[in-house]
């Protein structure tokens, strides 16, 4: 269904390879003239799918967990590790940019010309929605990352974009709450055949109320997540399932990223696994994020009665630990995963290979899914249905209201992954809810690029952002059997600085502020 859909995007590129400029270049123009493209509906389809062209991307999404406790980067070069350990600067290379106008410069020449187009105005009202969304969704990631950014809502000229002036961020949201609002009801609760991976009803609803719970709105948010949860998703059965790519487009997947092998192809795949299966180890997960799981009878690790054994850390674990992290010991493609041994294909210590110890298995459950890891067809989900459902437990907390549908949202949650449901006279009071939720937050969604915006927004990064990074004990793995024996202290990785005047906003790229001297600088940079 996502394959004629990528080809007409492959199309649209090409027509709209003007609206691949940066925004500070001149408005978009091309072989073809204005008078000429907007004619058929034919020509709005293709404009459209340009606006989706690199909307979003799975390298931002993957790398985004780099910027939290979960996942350290060990390839300075891949933009992020600066960002994570906290020593960026607006100047710097090797610090991803994130602040992008380009898909906001094509979507703005879109609905600037698209009502010139003879073609059915229910379907073209439901084309600008799209539009606005991708719009949105771009100034959305900005003012989360940046803080201030100009807001702009129609094509500019040079002159224009070297001039304007940063928006402040609570006229962006104000406006963003707006945008999202009026476009909902244009767009259908699903798609069927070739359009399917357009933006949905509960796509713009869903972003509205992600906003809104990172806003601290907290009544808006329950309001918009009531209503997507009338809107027919449903939690995927199998976790582990949920990712792999002949399971996606199912019915937990409110939002994401559509890709087609060879011709828009997610190439990001190979970074995850380490040299041993021919990968690149580029993001490697925490300690700190292994211990945030549970013992698989609810309690945490450092519960006394959990039956936790630092000798033998992941037995009788969450099952989502197993699903989400390749760990000493576990059977991996075909062998037993082994980086914790000098001379076995994955030692931490080696090239390509985890410094931690522990490799990314979210995304490469079974790698004899993909003939090439280097240039899949996997979609990389955006918005899926269990993080509404513990966003509106969280909103509720937060409120006040604690009834039955809080416990209900986070059961949900946990059931489907074989964890117990929520313990009631351990998680009575508000303060013990808000710890579970936030645990349930950062082990359910690990490494899908939200745990970072998480941090912000609850301030903590001071606690988890900063001191060392570490990962797994190192010993011995028995290659028959996979039995782990551990020794010594875990390794260490990075010390991470964490500067809460700062480092909760990027710095506005310096690059941006030589071609646009009325462009502030964030706080510290």
């Amino acid at each position: 269904m996502k394959k004629n859909f990528l080809y007409i995007m492959l199309a649209a590129a090409l027509a709209q390879s003007a609206c691949q400029k940066d925004f500070l270049d001149k408005s978009p123009s091309n072989s073809y003239e204005n008078g000429t493209l907007w004619k058929t509906e034919s020509d709005a389809v293709a404009a459209l799918n340009g606006c989706y062209n690199g909307w979003e991307t799975s390298y931002n999404l993957l790398y985004m967990d780099a910027v939290s406790d979960n996942v350290y980067s060990q390839w300075y070069w891949d933009e992020f590790q600066y960002l994570g350990n906290g020593s960026a600067t607006a100047s710097a290379p090797y610090v991803r940019n994130r602040w992008d106008y380009k898909t906001i410069q094509r979507c703005n020449w879109f609905l600037e010309n698209v009502d010139g187009v003879k073609m059915d105005e229910a379907k073209k009202l439901r084309f600008k929605s799209e539009a606005r969304f991708l719009r949105a969704y771009q100034y959305f990631m900005m003012s989360q990352l940046y803080g201030d950014v100009p807001y702009i809502t129609h094509t500019v000229s040079t002159q224009e974009a070297a001039s304007v002036s940063r928006t402040p961020y609570a006229a962006v949201r104000d406006s963003l709450f707006k945008e999202l609002a009026e476009i909902a009801p244009n767009l259908p609760a699903s798609y069927s055949g070739n359009d399917v991976g357009r933006i949905t009803r509960g796509a713009a609803l869903s972003l509205k109320a992600r906003m809104e719970l990172y806003d601290k709105k907290y009544a808006a948010a329950v309001a918009d997540y009531k209503e997507v949860m009338q809107l027919g998703y449903a939690l995927y059965p199998n976790y582990q399932d949920l990712f792999r790519i002949g399971y996606e487009n199912n019915s937990e997947v409110i939002l994401d990223v559509q890709y087609k092998a060879n011709d828009v192809p997610n190439g990001d795949i190979g970074i995850m696994p380490s040299s041993g299966v021919g990968g690149w180890a580029s993001l490697s997960p925490t300690q700190a994020l292994v211990d945030a799981y549970e013992m698989k009878n609810g309690k945490t690790i450092d519960d006394p009665a959990s039956g936790y054994n630092p000798d033998q850390p992941y037995v009788n674990r969450d099952p989502r630990l197993a699903a989400t992290i390749v760990y000493p010991g576990q059977l991996y493609e075909g062998t037993y995963y082994n980086s914790i041994e000098a001379g076995s294909p994955d030692y931490y210590n080696d090239n390509n290979n985890s410094p931690t110890g522990y490799v990314e298995k979210k995304f490469t459950a079974n790698l004899s899914d993909y003939p090439d890891m280097w240039n899949t067809g996997l979609n990389m989900i955006v918005i899926r249905y269990a993080e509404v459902l513990l966003s509106y437990a969280e909103a509720q907390i937060e409120l006040g209201v604690i009834d039955n549908s809080v416990y209900d949202a986070i059961d949900a949650v946990r059931l489907r992954a074989g964890m117990p449901a929520v313990d009631r006279t351990v998680y009575s009071s508000a303060d013990k809810l808000r710890q579970l939720v936030r645990r349930e937050r950062q082990v359910e969604l690990a490494l899908e690029g939200l745990r970072w915006f998480d941090i912000q927004r609850w301030q903590i990064g001071t606690t988890v952002r900063s001191g060392t990074v570490y990962g797994t004990r190192l010993g011995t793995v028995n290659k028959t059997t996979g039995a782990l024996s551990l020794t010594g202290n875990h390794v260490t990785v990075e010390t991470r600085l964490f500067d809460a005047r700062k480092d909760y906003l990027w710095p506005v790229p310096q690059k941006e502020r030589d071609l646009n001297k009325n462009l502030s600088q964030n706080p510290g940079y």
